[in-house]
């Protein structure tokens, strides 16, 4: 089965500076692209201060790249979440992702590290991979 590359110019925020897809379909697992906490409707706005609140728009991003693809977060498989304060901002982001996933017996697989640096001085980046039969 071929790749199919989408883009959700209307959906998501536009790569900031860079060159890739919102997602690529390969049969049918969905790979979403890192998305930051930039507002998809206002790429200009500033990025919020706080941690729950920038997890909380990184994952309005992947819903609406999931939902153009067809998709939807109950699909996601494993979850890779970077922070640039691994120490500081782990509760914060952990309690939002327990919104989005709040069932126990459902939880995707995840890895989160603590990284350097993200694109536009975000504190979180979150990554997809979505499985549909």
């Amino acid at each position: 089965m071929p790749l199919k590359h989408l883009n959700a110019p209307d959906a998501a925020p536009a790569p900031p500076g860079a060159r890739y897809s919102h997602a690529v379909q390969a049969g049918p697992f969905l790979y979403i692209t890192g998305q930051l906490p930039a507002d998809p409707d206002d790429l200009a706005a500033p990025l919020p201060a706080d941690i729950g609140a920038q997890t909380h728009l990184v994952f309005k991003n992947l819903e609406r790249i999931a939902a153009h693809a067809g998709y939807s977060l109950a699909d996601t498989a494993f979850a890779r979440v970077y922070l640039t304060d691994f120490k500081t901002d782990f509760p914060g982001m952990n309690e939002v992702y327990k919104v989005y996933y709040p069932d126990d017996a459902r939880l995707p697989g995840r890895t989160t590290v603590g990284v350097t640096a993200l694109a536009r001085d975000a504190r979180v980046e979150i990554d997809l991979v979505l499985y549909r039969d």
